[in-house]
């Protein structure tokens, strides 16, 4: 084969629609009567764009009415970042002379071992397991990104990067020096495998098929097709193709009306002014959708003016007036200054709508508006793309209200899924142990027990209770707590079938075989699904990344830390993507950039047209700085916009496109993507033609409007008299008066609060009290045997054993404890100095009040000198004022103080009964200087309002009496908000459906009597 002749290199312009335009000039072309296209090889990027060809010549088929069609043979040749195999033809049986490609996750692993090692030697500070196999997964992206390049580790001495050397952070020379001596030690590890990388093979691979192709040209025509990859072997092997006889290369919407002047703009794109200078400069375009194509031109060695046009359309075509419009849209700076001197007429985007939608809820909405629209007209395709896939989850789910099944062929991550979602579950218990939060949710995981519904239900009814019981605070680390809190929800038997099955996975001391690890998990995983993790799509990609990882890691005998198995596991999964198996609506497509290449349809909706989603961020090379990459001649990452940006101009080719986004989504605001803000410029006042008003404005109508309910009124429920005779906690007396709802919720309903899993005080007052108050309480408890037992060292214990967050152990430990000391230091102090003596702590009192129980908690009760009574009260948050203990909003303290005068408190089998003439809180707030302080609900000193000595324990009978008389002897209603002062708490305002009519209230609009 000679290149004297001219290269055939067509673009098919993308106005045309590149596959069914591509099938619409091959079938004349390549097809014979016997034997059909079969003859032809296709060589195309991905397998997705293999499957969109095949649909293309399917419909190609249909619409010329022919009765079969020999389809030709595809092989993929594309990135490696596609996850594709490349074809047969070009690694055949007989080529020996080419090395094996390692294993991907063999690879990682080992490169893991040569880091660990690295750092050893140089005595530096090793890294966690879970952060030494990311980096191993990041040093291996970027060898790949180098090795596609043709880059070998020489290249990091050449003097370009040396020279830069100096201007760098140490950080990025620290990265440098690491990569560079891992690359050299992976590199005599493959000598000994006999191996190379994947993309080493790739390449040589290419090279291989050049060469023969050259001295050996094929019988058979071979087309290039969309393959856009510009690495430089690929781009060797097209060449070959495109000065092979009957062979051609087509390329998706080259540019070929841009002028020589704006092309030039776009930068060198590999083509140095000087042998060995860069070739890629720092003004280069890089984020332009055309320079892609022009680095491929210039290593293919291919002049853009040899390139033809394509002259087939597609189905799907519009007309040439868009990708004139298109040129237009995406010129370079200089260039675009003739957006000026454009017409209206070359401005005007016909068929294409842009939509703005308040936020990502009602974009998802209205783009399922237009899909179910579009739908209405046969054989009408439409098809979805998005780079952001929650928004293609929300449509998918509104266009199910219409029982249009759409699948998202980019899929999902693995570790989203069902079966990734249990085995993940699982890894957190192996690596932080049986958590309460993480423990309910694994147990009660959709798939657990599912195969028989009998079974689960049993199943669930065990865990509901088991869950009740084991809300708020977090119990003790390991088993044991949990055992015993089974056996007071009355699960034992459920709990031991639980048990045999967590108890392996939990973690120990030592390091793991990770091998090993994930043979318990995987067993623990069918202990308690089944077959049913295994099932479904997503359970097969599970299996097949959970086989790999155990071959290897056996292999290679990798140990791991138990805490770094659920990390190093989530890495893993997020890697991999689960697609839909295929089935869905015909003729709705949801697709993800990479995805969408290709792909044609009547409507084209691009969603989500957001910066950091079309473009998303761009991010720097983990290993490598910037100024290294393109002194190696490595392009930088913002290149992946310009494929963005193809990737849009692509889609305005089809006849009817819409160009969506949202002002707002889960974050808060946000920002128009680039290309769009280039869209509403290029349109200037002609953008409210072009604006899609109706869909927005249809969903308000889109549900029919409920029919208004009639006003909820403002509970005042009346039980029986029977009803009504309950008991009365000191802590109650308050709530009765001020919201009378509250109490009949919690006293005569029973209900209560239903806490949090893994309840923390730092985030609950109420159980940071409870917390602080159970150690008073033993610590008083302790100090009848040991009284100089210092309370520092014992509540630091305590703090230790109750397994509280490190957000509450790092703020409020040190200052509990600190006031804690304070409070023992205020103990001895009143005892040497006033003869007070602690008698009580944390004992129950009660009392009779006209046959009504009344009865209440003292936190601490001492004996004074002369024989009365002090009633202390321990605040962990704030102190209720002297005003409002007159307004009847604290009534606690004087509440303790009948029950000690008129009835009784026991502690240690003792009665304890008195005067009380002191009321105290005990605050941990601070205090000149130190944390601890004391305070009493009383007119004492200084304050103006409140109630004094004499009048406390009086006023606070008749509130009593007035409560008693009123509620639970009486007939009124126990009116929701009666007091609407009160502070009380919200815990039953959703019981009240206070929203309801809280807002109709006013001060004396309702007479609760």
């Amino acid at each position: 084969m000679g290149e004297g002749q001219k290269p055939k290199v067509y673009s098919i312009a993308a106005h045309r629609g590149f596959a069914d335009a591509l099938v619409a000039g091959i079938v004349p072309r390549y097809s014979q009567p016997d034997v059909g296209l079969a003859r032809l090889t296709l060589l195309v990027p991905s397998s997705r764009a293999a499957r969109t060809i095949s649909e293309a010549f399917v419909r190609q088929s249909g619409e010329t009415g022919r009765a079969g069609m020999l389809m030709p043979r595809m092989v993929t040749v594309g990135d490696l970042d596609l996850d594709e195999s490349l074809g047969v033809l070009l690694d055949p049986l007989g080529a020996d002379d080419i090395p094996p490609a390692v294993d991907p996750t063999r690879r990682w692993f080992e490169l893991e071992r040569l880091i660990a090692q690295e750092q050893a030697e140089q005595k530096e500070r090793p890294l966690p397991g879970a952060a030494r196999l990311r980096l191993a997964r990041d040093l291996a992206r970027t060898m790949d990104r180098l090795l596609v390049e043709g880059k070998e580790p020489e290249d990091l001495l050449k003097p370009g990067v040396l020279d830069m050397l100096g201007d760098l952070s140490q950080h990025w020379i620290n990265s440098l020096r690491l990569f560079a001596r891992v690359q050299e030690r992976w590199r005599a590890r493959l000598d000994e495998l006999g191996a190379v990388d994947a993309a080493t093979r790739r390449n040589m691979l290419f090279d291989r098929a050049a060469r023969r192709w050259r001295e050996n040209p094929p019988s058979t025509p071979i087309v290039a097709a969309g393959v856009t990859s510009a690495s430089p072997a690929l781009a060797r092997m097209l060449r070959a193709v495109a000065y092979l006889a009957d062979s051609a290369v087509i390329l998706p919407d080259l540019d070929l009306s841009l002028s020589d002047e704006a092309w030039a703009e776009l930068g060198r794109a590999g083509a140095t002014p000087e042998p060995g200078g860069e070739v890629f400069g720092r003004s280069d375009a890089l984020t332009h959708p055309q320079y892609h194509l022009k680095l491929l031109l210039e290593r293919m060695g291919v002049a853009r003016g040899e390139v033809m046009p394509w002259h087939r359309k597609g189905m799907t075509a519009s007309e040439p007036a868009r990708s004139r419009a298109i040129s237009s849209l995406f010129l370079p700076p200089q260039a675009s200054r003739t957006w000026i001197d454009l017409e209206a007429k070359d401005r005007r985007l016909n068929g294409v709508r842009l939509m703005t939608s308040a936020t990502a809820e009602e974009e998802a909405q209205a783009i399922a508006l237009l899909v179910r629209e579009a739908l209405e007209k046969p054989e009408k395709r439409i098809a979805v793309v998005t780079a952001d896939r929650s928004l293609a989850r929300r449509v998918t789910q509104h266009l199910a209200r219409w029982n249009i099944v759409a699948d998202d062929s980019a899929g999902r991550a693995l570790s989203v899924t069902p079966a990734g979602r249990l085995l993940g579950l699982l890894a957190e218990l192996a690596s932080h142990g049986p958590k309460p939060a993480e423990l309910i949710a694994a147990l009660a995981h959709p798939l657990v027990r599912s195969p028989d519904p009998d079974l689960r239900r049993g199943w669930l009814s065990g865990l509901r209770r088991f869950d009740r019981e084991l809300r708020g605070p977090s119990p003790a680390y390991g088993l044991g707590p949990l055992r015993d809190i089974a056996r007071l929800a009355g699960v034992a038997e459920w709990w031991e079938e639980v048990e045999a099955i967590v108890a392996p996975l939990l973690p120990g001391e030592a390091d793991i075989r990770l091998a090993e690890a994930l043979d318990r998990l995987v067993e623990a995983s069918e202990q308690l699904a089944g077959d049913a993790i295994w099932s479904r799509e997503d359970g097969r990609a599970l299996a097949a990344m959970v086989e790999d990882l155990r071959l290897n890691a056996r292999l290679l005998e990798t140990v791991i830390a138990p805490k770094d198995l659920a990390p190093v596991l989530h890495d893993a999964m997020e890697e991999i993507a689960v697609r839909p198996p295929y089935g869905g609506h015909p003729r709705v497509a949801i697709y993800g950039l990479l995805e969408s290449r290709m792909a044609r349809a009547d409507l084209v909706i691009c969603g989500a047209l957001n910066e950091g989603s079309w473009p998303q961020t761009p991010g720097s090379d983990a290993l490598l700085a910037p100024g290294v990459l393109r002194a190696m001649g490595v392009p930088a990452s913002e290149f992946r916009i310009g494929l963005a940006a193809h990737d849009l101009a692509g889609a305005l080719g089809a006849p009817q496109v819409v160009l969506s986004r949202a002002l707002r989504d889960a974050d808060g605001p946000t920002l128009p993507s680039r290309f769009l803000l280039r869209v509403e410029a290029l349109l200037g006042e002609l953008e409210d033609e072009h604006r899609e008003k109706r869909m927005p404005g249809l969903i308000a109508a889109l549900d029919r409007e409920a029919e208004r309910a009639e006003d909820y009124p403002r509970p005042m429920p009346s039980p029986t008299a029977d009803q009504r005779k309950v008991s009365i906690s000191a802590t109650a007396l308050d709530r009765l008066l001020g919201d009378p709802y509250q109490f009949y919720a919690q006293q005569i309903l029973g209900l209560s609060k239903l806490e949090p899993l893994a309840a923390d005080p730092f985030a609950d007052p109420a159980l940071r009290g409870t917390l602080v108050h159970g150690i008073l309480e033993q610590w008083h408890k302790r100090r009848m045997t040991e009284p100089d037992l210092a309370i520092g060292p014992f509540a630091a214990g305590k703090f230790a054993e109750s397994q509280v967050h490190p957000l509450f152990k790092g703020l409020w430990q040190p200052r509990l404890i600190a006031a804690l000391e304070h409070f023992a230091e205020m103990i001895e102090k009143k005892a040497a100095e006033e003869g007070r003596v602690v008698i009580a702590a944390e004992t129950r009192g009660e009392m009779s009040v006209r046959g009504i129980k009344v009865h209440g908690r003292a936190d601490r009760i001492d004996r004074l000198a002369d024989g009365t009574l002090a009633i202390v009260d321990y605040k962990t948050g704030a102190v209720r004022s002297a005003r409002q203990v007159e307004q009847g909003f604290a009534l606690q303290m004087g509440v303790l103080g009948l029950i000690a005068r008129d009835g009784e408190f026991t502690f240690d089998d003792r009665a304890i009964s008195g005067e009380p003439v002191k009321f105290e809180y005990w605050s941990f707030a601070r205090d000149k200087g130190r944390f601890g302080q004391i305070d009493e609900p009383l007119k004492t000193g200084r304050k103006k309002t409140g109630l004094t000595l004499e009048d406390f324990l009086p006023k606070h009978e008749e509130f009593l009496a007035r409560a008693i008389d009123r509620y639970l002897l009486g007939s009124a209603p126990f009116t929701a908000k009666e007091n609407p002062d009160y502070p009380g708490y919200s815990d039953y305002d959703q019981l009240m459906r206070l929203e309801e009519w809280i807002v109709r209230m006013t001060g004396g609009d309702e007479d609760p009597s």
